[in-house]
């Protein structure tokens, strides 16, 4: 039993720090505003929960440890490359788009942030793990903690609930259409769109009061539009020179 609150506290750490990473990551290098990142409503990525089990699960391999951090870069970009795949196939969702990037796959995976992927399972394997094994332990052992642990994950699945309810609403609207909505996009517009009728911003709950199926359609209409004026752009520029 003790493994078993081990592994939940890890993953709790590890869900509710990569929001933090991702958080900030947005604010100052992606989108340049304060969206409340992936795919549910509260402040907790379940990847970075999964990628985290992996980094713990791996560090009791019998391998060096620069073997252990190049088996990490691999797995984590293969959990990546699985989410993404994932909600774009199944739910018509991308969470995220690495179109721009360079050696790009399907815009899910890049060289680039494969390397960000090795640079954190290097600083897990050498420097984190210690640390997070005995505040493992310790949570483990904790009366308090556990009574924590249990209130967030039933938080926790709640909202995954919502969030898939929701989902399902969006994903009717993309698969009419045939497209995939890009998720953060989409909430930036629906702030955009609140802040035009002079309603209060949502950083939480970004979907809550929203007709999502008609939101979603015309969300999508508007892109493909945009994208058809780029395009045309775009060619007459060719055709000029």
């Amino acid at each position: 039993m003790q493994v078993f609150f081990r592994l939940a506290f890890l993953y709790m750490l590890g869900s509710v720090g990569g929001w933090v990473i991702e958080l900030f990551f947005r604010r100052f290098f992606s989108t340049k505003k304060w969206i409340n990142p992936g795919f549910l409503n509260g402040p907790y990525l379940p990847m970075y929960g999964a990628g985290t089990l992996i980094l713990y699960g791996a560090c009791f391999i019998p391998l060096p440890r620069w073997a252990l951090v190049l088996l990490l870069l691999v797995s984590l970009t293969l959990l990546e490359y699985i989410t993404g795949l994932i909600f774009i196939k199944g739910m018509h969702i991308k969470l995220w788009d690495y179109s721009a990037q360079w050696g790009n796959v399907q815009g899910i995976i890049c060289p680039l942030f494969s390397l960000l992927w090795g640079a954190i399972a290097a600083g897990f394997v050498y420097v984190l793990f210690g640390p997070l094994h005995a505040a493992a332990v310790w949570a483990a052992e904790n009366v308090w903690t556990i009574f924590f642990i249990g209130a967030f994950y039933g938080i926790f699945f709640v909202d995954v609930c919502i969030s898939f309810d929701l989902s399902l609403k969006i994903r009717k609207a993309a698969a009419e259409l045939q497209a995939a909505v890009e998720y953060e996009r989409f909430k930036a517009a629906l702030n955009e769109r609140r802040k035009e009728q002079r309603q209060k911003r949502r950083f939480l709950f970004p979907f809550a009061g929203v007709p999502l199926h008609e939101a979603a359609s015309e969300w999508l209409k508007k892109r493909r539009q945009a994208l058809g004026v780029l395009l045309e752009e775009r060619r007459r520029g060719g055709k000029g020179r």
